[in-house]
């Protein structure tokens, strides 16, 4: 299993005996402090190795990344430590899927493809909201968005000048026009999304809340089973 350690700057993996064990750390970076030197948040795997890393800034320094937030962001590739692209608003959530690698400009609110070999980038679809979260299934993606509060460290990029336009949620997009064909939105309680997955082959799912003692009375039944 690996881990993106971002307060540590690396990537890491698990140990019986200790917290964490570092495996990677961008060349930028010179020691293992727990100081979120470049804010390293996002992990893609090839083939199920690990290939490509997102920062939020090529920086050295505790907390450094936030005065590079608007413009600083990068994407790494591992085995080499080269930085692909650069110039990124708050990159988040690489994806390899098609043969083709995927991220989100969250920053922007823009979900963009990169050419691995040039670091060109394409912008596949703007979307309404802080990108972060991305999940891919045949020719969609489904990207999670987030709205920006005033005391976040989302403040300051240039997605925040729409700040009161934007919406929290889950858009589908088709990969093959940029079109959003769907929308998922939280129009109250829910503001921020982090993480989006697909529970392939569920037809039935439920959020069960743990604050109360909902979950010891309540019984799921999925559909499509026999007798149901």
């Amino acid at each position: 299993m690996w881990i993106v350690n971002t307060r540590f700057s690396c990537l890491c993996t698990l140990h019986p005996d200790y917290s964490f064990v570092p495996r990677w750390q961008p060349p930028f970076i010179t020691a293992l402090a727990a100081e979120d030197r470049c804010h390293l948040n996002g992990l893609s795997l090839v083939d199920g190795r690990p290939k490509y890393v997102t920062a939020l800034a090529e920086t050295d320094m505790a907390n450094g990344w936030r005065a590079e937030k608007a413009h600083g962001g990068c994407l790494m590739e591992l085995s080499s430590g080269e930085v692909i692209s650069r110039g990124l608003s708050m990159p988040h959530s690489p994806r390899w899927h098609d043969g083709r690698l995927w991220l989100l400009e969250s920053g922007t609110g823009q979900l963009v493809l990169v050419d691995p070999a040039s670091g060109l980038r394409q912008i596949v679809a703007e979307l309404p909201g802080f990108a972060r979260g991305l999940a891919c299934c045949g020719p969609y993606a489904f990207v999670g968005l987030s709205k920006i509060r005033k005391t976040s460290a989302m403040d300051g990029v240039p997605l925040a000048e729409r700040r009161e336009q934007l919406k929290c949620g889950v858009a589908v997009v088709d990969l093959r026009t940029g079109q959003v064909i769907g929308f998922l939105e939280f129009q109250t309680a829910v503001e921020e999304i982090f993480d989006v997955q697909l529970l392939l082959g569920q037809r039935y799912p439920e959020v069960i809340g743990f604050q109360q003692e909902t979950i010891q009375h309540t019984f799921i039944v999925p559909r499509g089973l026999p007798g149901c």
